[in-house]
């Protein structure tokens, strides 16, 4: 924890920077997703194999990133300061950008077909696909009626949605936030969100409206700081009901706004219910048969390869990289990873020392976060922690308000780093 944000970025760069081979044929590599793991992937490849010709495709022109979504929603940034454009970042990375929709991957001619018409091979394919919401699982909650309980979680216009109805909700109300099992994309996610949105009520005379968290889990990262900066800051507006005590969402009634918990015989009633549905790999690495049957793509950690077909890599949300958490900062740094394998290959080298690394803040307030961060290795086929921190559960004075600011200068250093400069 006591090394910079800046420091973070600088090592897990560093550790995979190596000199590319001057006499290296062009090589053909696509890029999926241009998220925090393709747009990086990109342009470390720019980086490491110039003579490499390497094109981004994402079906967005724009979305809006993952981290920062929650203050978003409760006012602390506007939508668009969180929000990034496909072409921006081929420009910024000097590579060739397609927006068009992946509708298939033969990952034995390495061939990608899109919707838009066009058939595309390459010596290489990288998908950082992102992931898909597994819609069936809670009962009545289908990808058409979800917008009625908005998620908010695939950086789409249910961000500006779920903005709005946070901000209707009446004193005295009700909101519902249900936190999906394990594995998902940024798992303190929905916690944070609990906590912008206690204090975004407090600062707008609401202090009598109850935020319940039903949880698909009995446990979640940071929880002991959670809830001590629950009890300390927000006292009961704030409920977290585990899976132990009948707090999955088993059914909604988005027409209602009412959510069934597990074993409950009556439903709750809501003004809001913000329900995050258990997820998987985006639907293309299931197309292209890259996903087993837990719903996610596995990897050689030494290089994010597929373990299911060579010459595909796969990195970010859809892999799986666990202990890793599925995160923007570990998206970035396995595609640095990544790319300096691929760079290798192409030039006849072993692939670099496989070391990655992750931080996660979450805001618990506008002037306060927590976090948790972890260096990694790959070991025997595995990804392996070499260590981790975590912030102290008692803080000293000040520590919680420098995390906050350490939380904004790191957003900015990814973004950059990850998307180039914003305009």
């Amino acid at each position: 924890m006591s090394l910079s944000r800046r420091h973070l970025l600088q090592a897990a760069f560093a550790a995979t920077l190596l000199p590319a081979s001057a006499a290296r044929r062009k090589t053909r590599i696509i890029v999926i997703g241009a998220g925090f793991g393709g747009a990086t992937c990109a342009k470390t490849l720019r980086l490491l194999s110039p003579t490499s010709d390497v094109l981004l495709i994402d079906a967005r022109a724009s979305w809006c990133t993952g981290p920062f979504t929650n203050l978003a929603l409760t006012g602390l940034r506007s939508v668009a300061s969180i929000t990034r454009h496909t072409a921006d970042i081929g420009r910024a990375h000097g590579v060739r950008t397609l927006i068009d929709e992946v509708t298939g991957i033969d990952p034995v001619s390495r061939t990608v077909t899109t919707a838009g018409g066009k058939r595309l091979v390459a010596d290489r394919i990288v998908l950082s696909p992102g992931i898909a919401m597994r819609w069936g699982v809670i009962e009545g909650l289908t990808a058409e009626l979800s917008g009625a309980m908005p998620h908010a979680w695939l950086g789409d216009s249910q961000v500006q949605s779920l903005r709005e109805r946070i901000d209707a909700v009446p004193d005295g109300g009700t909101i519902l936030i249900g936190a999906p099992p394990n594995p998902y994309r940024c798992p303190p996610g929905p916690y944070e969100r609990a906590s912008l949105i206690a204090e975004h009520l407090l600062r707008t005379g609401r202090p009598r409206t109850k935020i319940l968290i039903a949880d698909a889990k009995d446990d979640f990262t940071k929880r002991p700081l959670f809830l001590a900066e629950w009890d300390e800051r927000y006292g009961a507006m704030i409920e977290w009901i585990p899976r132990a005590k009948g707090g999955e969402v088993v059914r909604v009634d988005p027409d209602t706004g009412e959510v069934w918990l597990r074993d409950a015989g009556t439903p709750i009633a809501t003004n809001l219910a913000s329900i995050i549905p258990p997820q998987q790999a985006a639907a293309i690495a299931g197309r292209a048969a890259l996903a087993d049957d837990s719903g996610w793509c596995p990897v050689n950690p030494q290089s994010f390869e597929s373990t299911l077909h060579a010459g595909i890599h796969v990195l970010g949300d859809a892999a799986i990289a666990a202990p890793m958490p599925k995160s923007a900062f570990a998206a970035n740094s396995q595609a640095k990873l990544c790319a300096a394998a691929i760079a290798a290959a192409l030039d006849g080298r072993p692939a670099p020392d496989a070391r990655m690394i992750n931080t996660c803040y979450s805001l618990v307030a506008e002037d306060a976060a927590i976090s948790v961060s972890g260096f990694y290795s790959a070991a025997s086929g595995r990804i392996a922690i070499v260590s981790e921190g975590v912030s102290p559960l008692t803080a000293p004075d000040g520590l919680r308000r420098r995390e906050a600011a350490q939380a904004r200068d790191w957003y900015e250093s990814i973004s950059t780093d990850s998307f180039g400069k914003s305009a």
